[in-house]
Parts: structure tokens; sequence; C-alpha cells
């Protein structure tokens, strides 16, 4: 015999209770400690979550960014090789036929495909550096409510 069964064949066992409860929850002054405890470690679990969510989601955007900058750096790396074998010869034969030596002209060929492949990996690398890819929004969102608990918790010994 289950419970609902005792309670629709006994007439003496009265009304059958409510399978819910609804809870009031104290408010204000009548709150208890462990209830504004436990009230405080839920936002700040939440908060919590949030933060990682948040630190998450800009490290994969920065991973992205890192990968374009990998990205140019291979680029970079082409359109060296590709500069290279087609303007060094083309550029050699026209500094020759104004004037210049076959090896000077070499040389000034050679000295400014250096440079645009430099800057080109500079840019790169640039892109790359720790400090660029470190989640700066989190951090800082991470110390202002830091700051917003101090507050509070200031504010409560008051």
């Amino acid at each position: 015999m289950t419970m609902n069964d005792a309670y629709e064949g006994d007439p003496n066992m009265g009304p059958r209770p409510e399978t819910t409860t609804a809870t009031v929850e104290p408010t204000g002054a009548n709150r208890s400690a462990g209830g504004l405890l436990s009230d405080a470690l839920t936002h700040v679990s939440s908060l919590v979550r949030n933060e990682v969510d948040l630190a998450r989601a800009e490290m994969n955007e920065n991973i992205k960014r890192a990968g374009v900058a990998i990205g140019l750096l291979a680029g970079g790396v082409v359109v060296l090789l590709v500069a290279l074998n087609v303007l060094a010869a083309a550029l050699v034969g026209l500094l020759t036929a104004v004037g210049i030596p076959a090896g000077w002209s070499a040389v000034i060929v050679g000295v400014g495909l250096a440079i645009v492949a430099y800057l080109m990996v500079q840019k790169g690398t640039n892109d790359l550096k720790a400090n660029s890819l470190a989640p700066t929004r989190t951090a800082k969102n991470v110390q202002r409510d830091a700051n917003a608990v101090k507050e509070a918790v200031n504010n409560d010994k008051r």
C-alpha cells in the first residue's frame, strides 16, 4: 500500500498534504547570515563563471589574431621569394642599363628587398607578442568586479 492509497482509503488520515512546498525567503533585515553568505557565494560563483567565459572568448579571439599574424609571416616569406625571383633580375638589369656596374646593381636590389621583408617580419612578430594576446578586457572586468566587491563589503561594515 502506498501513501496515496492510505490517504484515499482512510477517512481518519485527514486531508492529503500538498506535494510541493513553497519557501518564503526573508528579505532585508530578516535574512540570516547564512542566507546572505549563500547569496554572496552564488553571485561570486556566477561572476567567476562569467569572467572565465569572457576570458575564454577573448583568448579565442586573440588566437585567431595570432593565426593571422602567422599568416602574415608566411606571406612575407612568400612575397620575399617571389620578389627576389621576379624583380631582382629585372632591377639589376635596369640599374646595369643605367650605367651602374652589375655587382652594385645586385647589392642595391638585394638591400631594398631585404628592407621590405624585414618590415613584414617585424609586423608579424609584433602582432605575436604576449602582451598583445593577453585578455585585457577580462583583466579590466576582474579588477572592476573586485573593486565593486570591496566597496560592497566596506559599505556593509558601516
